[in-house]
Formats: structure tokens, C-alpha cells, sequence
């Protein structure tokens, strides 16, 4: 059985201040374009038997960047649907609804086709993520690049644990994490690794 290897995309400017980006497509910062090289000597020798990205070019660019071969989008890897959230900080969204916490409140409808989306409906995304990583896993490692939040579900996922439960996983921007198994279960072997 191979290694799930999760990569967060580079920094971006609003990964960097703090606002909530799903649909906004932004590109890297000079920065973050810097972050996505330097993750070359983590994913390079490794071959991988499936290599997946978020279609966001910030996600696209960070693959591009850290040399992964064979990168195919997914779009169930987009990041959480913020809604009315999009583009707005937690020390914001705090001013008006002190107690609000996105893994147990979610977020309010944003324009039409954004309606936000709850812990469990990411939590569906991730589960169909696994459903096609699973087989190739069997075959070696598998690379996902992708967001913060999301990354944070699937690996609440493949533990088996709530989708909710991704709140226990910070991940910081151009970080590999890998999830490995023991004794036929799923654990974190590596979390937030940099070069």
C-alpha cells in the first residue's frame, strides 16, 4: 500500500492575510511561487501512481512548480464553498458573530451558485476523492494538490473520523503531509513538511 502524499498550494494574498478563498481564482505571490520550488527535494525521486489537483491555478501553478509529473484535475479537490464568506477574514466575520466557527457553523449563501457549503458536504467531496485514490494506492503513492480546508476534511476522512474533525489538522501553505498506514490502518506519518 502507498503513501497519500497532501500538498498545499503556495501562498497566495489572501492566504497570506487571513480571507477565506475558494473561488477566487488568485494566483501565487512571488512568495508562494518560491514555496511551491522548494517543495522539489520532498516529492522528487518518488513516482506516483496517480497525481491529482484542484482546478485552481494556485493549486495547478504549485504542482507545476514542485515538479509533479502527470497531474490530472479533479474537481472534487476545489476548495470548501465559502459563500457569502468568500474573500472576508475570521477576525471579520468575528465583529458581527463572536462565537462563529466554520467547522460547526458554516457559512452563509454567497452569489447565485455559490450557496456555501457544511462540513459534510465537503465531507461527500472528500469521500469520492478517497473512493479514486484507494485502487491506485494499491498500486504506490498518490500525490493531492489542493487547499487548506479541503486537505484538512480528507484527512479527517481517511482516518475515519467526522469531517468536522479537520479542525485538528492546521496546514500551512507549500507544506507536503503524508498519511500512511499501521498495521492496515490509516494514520499521519507526516504533517506540515517543508524543505
Amino acid at each position: 500500500m502507498g503513501d497519500l502524499l497532501l500538498v498545499r498550494h503556495g501562498e497566495t494574498e489572501w492566504s497570506r492575510s487571513g480571507r477565506h478563498t475558494s473561488r477566487t481564482d488568485l494566483p501565487l505571490t512571488a512568495h508562494g511561487e518560491d514555496q511551491a520550488k522548494s517543495l522539489v527535494p520532498l516529492l522528487s525521486g518518488r513516482t506516483f501512481s496517480l497525481a491529482l489537483t484542484s482546478p485552481l491555478h494556485r493549486a495547478t501553478r504549485t504542482a507545476e512548480l514542485a515538479g509533479v509529473p502527470g497531474v490530472a484535475s479533479e474537481p472534487d479537490l476545489h476548495e470548501w464553498d465559502y459563500g457569502g464568506y468568500e474573500g472576508v477574514t475570521t477576525v471579520d466575520i468575528h465583529r458581527t458573530r463572536p462565537t462563529w466557527d466554520l467547522w460547526t457553523d458554516g457559512v452563509p449563501p454567497g452569489p447565485q451558485g455559490h450557496p456555501g457549503e457544511s462540513p459534510d458536504e465537503v465531507g461527500r467531496r472528500a469521500d469520492r476523492v478517497l473512493k479514486r485514490v484507494v485502487p491506485a494506492l494499491a498500486r504506490g503513492d498518490v500525490v493531492l494538490v489542493a487547499h487548506s480546508h479541503l486537505l484538512r476534511v480528507l484527512t479527517a476522512r481517511r482516518l475515519g473520523l467526522p469531517p468536522a474533525e479537520g479542525r485538528l489538522f492546521q496546514l500551512a501553505t507549500a507544506t507536503v503531509s503524508r498519511l500512511s498506514t499501521e498495521h492496515g490502518r490509516p494514520v499521519i506519518a507526516e504533517w506540515n513538511l517543508r524543505a
